[in-house]
């Protein structure tokens, strides 16, 4: 095979990496073969911390590896020198005087039992948390990093760089959706999240109980039926038109009455997907709209002082706590109130404390307990009147 047509698959194969990272120990080795490498490294570190963490790595002896994580890691160049500039490809001896380099720990007892004279270390990213980094080891057959180790990764790099930012999108984008769940499951009220077909895309736990019982409402292809011709229409039309973005719709979405064969009555709130926060579900999932389905009874929303009181909760500390709910993380909610991160974050442990939940998802899951289905935020909610109900 020639060269070129190696270098075509092998980035082929990167991008095949990032939409499944469990590829990336074979894509390491077949880049350690193209440049000439012994051992090759997907590595990210801490800004905080010394510590590396080999993610991915392909060539490397089992036993020097669990060493180089549990306690070489913090020793090695990578983890006391400066990482240089994002995409540039540098050697050993440009981290750290490479006389030092020898008389260190990680070399003598780590490095030079491997027989690895260099390592070629590249910075794929790098944020205040920290950075992802791309490294390609040399023994003593292969010698230092040398111009054609250097011209062969840079022909690789972009691209090692898209997939590692296209696997940690797709990651953040996963665990949204863990998140999304978690707490959708945690609702008394069936939420069905559909697109603009009615296609279901998230069910949560009440939902999936009332499709299981298949009465008035049930999966037909994927789809959300409605056993009442008119009402499935009227849900058809509204999913539609949410995903349009149709202003008769508005944000506060609309109600529709439901009718369940043993004559109890439900209302299905239909809520757009565009608006606010809530357009991180339509992200997530590819959703247009959301159905929370509810039996009609009625049905008080307790004030936020209700929750303050339950749980002991200081005035601020209750301000922490709503804003976690409607804005979301650490860094939204202080820029938000106005205080520094390291105060809401203060304010979260004593949260976590006295309301006995460990996570900002199990937060949300109480506020939605003390609360309707639909917050009164939303505003009032229009109501269409089904021929014959």
């Amino acid at each position: 095979m020639c060269a070129d047509e190696k270098l075509t698959r092998l980035i082929a194969a990167v991008y095949d990496a990032a939409l499944d990272c469990a590829m990336w120990p074979e894509v390491l080795a077949g880049i350690a073969e193209f440049v000439d490498g012994r051992v090759g490294g997907l590595l990210t570190k801490d800004a905080n911390k010394r510590r590396v963490n080999a993610n991915w790595h392909a060539g490397g002896d089992p036993h020097y590896m669990r060493l180089y994580a549990s306690t070489y890691s913090s020793l090695g160049p990578l983890a006391t020198s400066p990482p240089g500039e994002v995409g540039q490809i540098l050697s050993i001896p440009e981290l750290v005087s490479y006389d030092e380099f020898l008389d260190g720990r990680f070399y003598r007892e780590w490095a030079r039992p491997q027989r690895w004279v260099d390592v070629a270390v590249v910075a794929l990213e790098r944020s205040a948390g920290g950075g992802t980094y791309l490294t390609m080891s040399r023994d003593e057959a292969s010698g230092m990093v040398d111009a054609t180790m250097r011209r062969r990764m840079a022909l690789l790099v972009p691209h090692v760089r898209r997939a590692a930012l296209i696997g940690k999108a797709i990651e953040f984008r996963q665990a949204q959706a863990a998140t999304f769940a978690d707490i959708l499951d945690g609702l008394s009220a069936g939420i069905f999240l559909v697109d603009a077909d009615g296609k279901i895309v998230h069910a949560n736990s009440a939902a999936g109980d009332l499709l299981d019982r298949g009465g008035f409402l049930r999966s037909t292809g994927g789809r959300l039926v409605a056993s009442e011709a008119d009402v499935d229409e009227t849900l058809r039309e509204t999913a539609a038109a949410a995903a349009a973005g149709d202003d008769t719709i508005g944000v506060s979405g609309v109600a529709v009455p439901l009718s369940a064969h043993d004559g109890v009555r439900y209302v299905a709130h239909v809520l757009p997907l565009s608006a606010g926060a809530r357009s991180r579900a339509r992200a997530v999932y590819g959703a247009s709209a959301a159905l929370f389905v509810r039996k009609a009874e009625l049905e008080y929303p307790s004030a936020p002082d209700v929750i303050g009181k339950s749980y002991k909760l200081t005035p601020t500390e209750l301000r922490v706590l709503l804003a976690i709910v409607e804005i979301g993380g650490v860094p939204e909610v202080a820029a938000s109130l106005g205080v520094a991160e390291s105060t809401v974050k203060t304010h979260l442990s004593r949260l976590f404390a006295k309301t006995g939940v460990g996570r900002q998802a199990d937060l949300v899951k109480l506020v939605a307990g003390f609360s309707m289905p639909l917050a009164s935020s939303y505003g009032p909610t229009s109501t269409i009147e089904i021929a014959g109900t």
